[in-house]
């Protein structure tokens, strides 16, 4: 019997897979679809809260661990699997921020770097931007990660090492308790058992823990988004605007995010929503008019209650876990996350207080950011 049964193959999930495994611990992770192909694909891969100071210290506390480790990590990756994460240190643009007069006390008290610019300084900085944007802030040491790759690597790293078996296309149907406590797995391929369990399945975690005795608010938010065609240099720093932003790859691809629609399940893209991004793309650069779209796609986002994910044993279970939740901050919060579940499951030091992302702790309300 595995140690380890991990359900969900998006970046939460492999990347507590890979801990696992370099600790000698035993993996098995099921993944309902392709591995790798969902909200951890579709998003952008800013390595950031976008408007952070608008978030928890919970969130805060996730951010600014794993904003440190992400560097290293797609280096380890690129090394040991000879697929580059293409982490790219560019810096992030926010031109008027909402909450400017809190940023200044929220970055010092974090010991954030940061500048802030006005209308010259924000063309002098990106020379292609439409001038009509008052002030801005910079924020030199946010960078993003290509997120396909990242996970290609993740993959990649997992199926070489003789602890982890991954089983793409296997759907965990329900949970079914034995001896009174233990949970197994319910699938499309059978019952699965596991020293521990740990639910990482993102959007769709809510609806398999639903009869697990604690509720969790987590709700698919669908996010559309499109990419350019390689244009190299035409920016060199993320740019967000009014809750959207523009990110440029290593390649000089340009990608473009993002909707917020409550769906359901539904992923089906939009004329309308990609008419929405390209006028978003166009009003803040201008020269993008003459560069191609080159795809449009959707994904589910795993909303929750103020983008606070829920990581912890599930209350009245003996081995059964959630790290799910994540909201917006998927890629952005996932090396802390993972750590924080890595300590929970060994009894180990947690690296932040847990209390906070406990599945049975009450939220401040349901909004969602």
């Amino acid at each position: 019997m595995t140690d380890v049964l991990i359900i969900g193959g998006g970046v939460i999930g492999l990347l507590l897979a890979k801990e696992l495994v370099e600790r000698s611990i035993s993996v098995t992770l099921i993944e309902r679809s392709q591995v790798g192909a969902e909200a951890s694909w579709a998003g952008g891969g800013i390595v950031s809260p976008l408007y952070p100071w608008n978030y928890s210290t919970a969130v805060t506390a996730l951010a600014s661990w794993a904003q440190h480790a992400y560097p290293a990590l797609a280096s380890e990756l690129k090394d040991a699997t000879g697929i580059d994460p293409e982490f790219n240190p560019c810096g992030l643009l926010m031109l008027d921020p909402p909450g400017y007069s809190d940023i200044v006390d929220w970055a010092q008290h974090h010991s954030k770097n940061f500048s802030l610019m006005n209308s010259a300084q924000l063309l002098e900085h990106e020379p292609e931007l439409k001038s009509d944007c008052r002030r801005g802030v910079w924020w030199p040491d946010i960078g993003n990660i290509r997120n396909p790759r990242f996970l290609q690597s993740l993959h990649a790293y997992l199926v070489q090492h003789p602890l982890c078996r991954i089983d793409g296309n296997v759907e965990a149907r329900a949970l079914q308790r034995l001896d009174g406590d233990r949970a197994q797995v319910v699938t499309s391929i059978g019952n699965l058992q596991a020293g521990k369990v740990v639910v990482c399945a993102g959007a769709w975690a809510g609806d398999l823990l639903v009869d697990a005795g604690t509720p969790l608010s987590i709700q698919p938010v669908k996010g559309q988004m499109l990419v350019f065609e390689p244009s190299p240099g035409l920016i060199t720093s993320i740019i967000l605007h009014q809750g959207r932003y523009l990110i440029p790859r290593l390649d000089g691809r340009i990608v473009v995010g993002s909707t917020l629609e409550h769906t359901g399940f539904e992923k089906v893209v939009t004329s309308e929503a990609r008419n929405e991004l390209l006028d978003v793309a166009y009003s803040l650069v201008p020269a993008l008019r003459s560069v191609s779209v080159e795809a449009h796609w959707a994904g589910l986002r795993p909303g929750s209650p103020h983008g606070i994910p829920y990581i912890g044993a599930m209350p009245g279970w003996s081995n059964l876990y959630v790290n799910a939740g994540h909201f917006r901050n998927g890629l952005v919060l996932a090396p802390a996350s993972v750590r924080l579940m890595v300590n929970l499951l060994l009894q180990e030091e947690p690296i932040v207080d847990p209390a906070p992302y406990a599945p049975e702790t009450v939220r401040p309300s349901a909004d969602m950011y």
